[in-house]
């Protein structure tokens, strides 16, 4: 009989009503990747609605490859490395971001590509690394990659308490911007603590009479909020949206960057250093145990939270 472990999986296309805590194959480590024991994984809002999460496509064209395994942020040991893997050894603690067309981290054993793993930050447990690859990657892609941020500038941060928008907050902060950003007023205190030196309620506010010339609005929320942040932005200025492609109105001096994280071990080692000097801490709205992880899925659709839900696995 070969290995087992227990995971979550879904055996059907659907929410969380379709995963199951169940007895699965242990999965073994291909060329060039590491079979990583997990000891915590972080989940993601909108992630069983992705094509990624159940085809071998992106695009909504590719072949079912049920059941799947969700959960795409993993930190962990090492077990065991497969040929050619490089970087690690067993007993290592790593963590990082599974690329997308894979089972995730939701189980007790995932495997992942050498490649795109990085040490754990050892200054974190691994309910907190857990909790910062896709969200911290997100925010140092988005703000560095393709906004170009430097220090100095101006940046409006739609969503600032969010799972991703408040890793964005304190990355814009730590990288030496003032950061504005849009939050209810209950998070504003929250929020300021992450870095941001302004809060605008959208509750009650509109951003546009609070906030002007700013160098880059960084567009976790979309819609009504996306297409009025043109207002605000400078001549030359960007608006990095993760949400939708932007549409740039006619005549405006701004540019306009959709984008998608990727795995990234450059990355990673780069929101590592944060971490240890201080400037970057992941924030956990709760931890739960893997066997309620389909609870915590449906929690990420009615719920209101603080920063990200970690699964406990070992």
């Amino acid at each position: 009989m070969s290995a087992i472990m227990r995971a979550v999986r879904g055996h059907r296309r659907g929410g969380p009503e379709q995963l199951r805590y169940e007895v699965a194959p242990k999965p073994d480590p291909g060329s060039g990747e590491v079979l990583v024991a997990v000891r915590a994984a972080s989940i993601t809002a909108g992630e069983l609605g992705w094509d990624a999460t159940w085809t071998d496509r992106f695009d909504g064209t590719g072949t079912p490859r049920v059941p799947i395994v969700p959960s795409k942020e993993v930190s962990g040991v090492v077990a065991e490395l497969g040929q050619e893997a490089e970087g690690f050894a067993v007993g290592d603690a790593v963590y990082g971001l599974i690329p997308f067309l894979r089972d995730g981290a939701a189980a007790e054993y995932t495997t992942i590509p050498a490649e795109v793993l990085a040490a754990k930050p050892p200054s974190l447990n691994h309910q907190q690394a857990a909790a910062l690859p896709l969200a911290g990657l997100t925010a140092w892609q988005g703000l560095v990659g393709h906004g170009g941020l430097t220090r100095g500038q101006r940046v409006l941060v739609h969503g600032g308490a969010g799972g991703v928008g408040s890793f964005v907050v304190q990355v814009a902060a730590a990288l030496g911007a003032t950061v504005a950003a849009t939050a209810a007023g209950a998070d504003e205190e929250f929020v300021r603590g992450l870095g941001a030196s302004q809060v605008i309620d959208f509750t009650t506010r509109r951003f546009e009479d609070e906030v002007k010339d700013v160098d880059l609005v960084f567009d976790t929320v979309g819609g009504d909020s996306q297409s009025r942040s043109w207002q605000v932005l400078r001549p030359g200025g960007a608006l990095v949206s993760i949400v939708a492609p932007p549409v740039v109105p006619e005549r405006s001096a701004a540019r306009a960057v959709f984008f998608v994280v990727e795995p990234d071990r450059a990355g990673l080692e780069e929101l590592t250093a944060l971490v240890e000097s201080g400037r970057l801490t992941p924030r956990i709205d709760r931890t739960v145990p893997l066997a309620e992880a389909p609870l915590a899925y449906a929690a990420l659709e009615r719920e209101h939270r603080r920063g990200k839900i970690v699964l406990q696995v070992s």
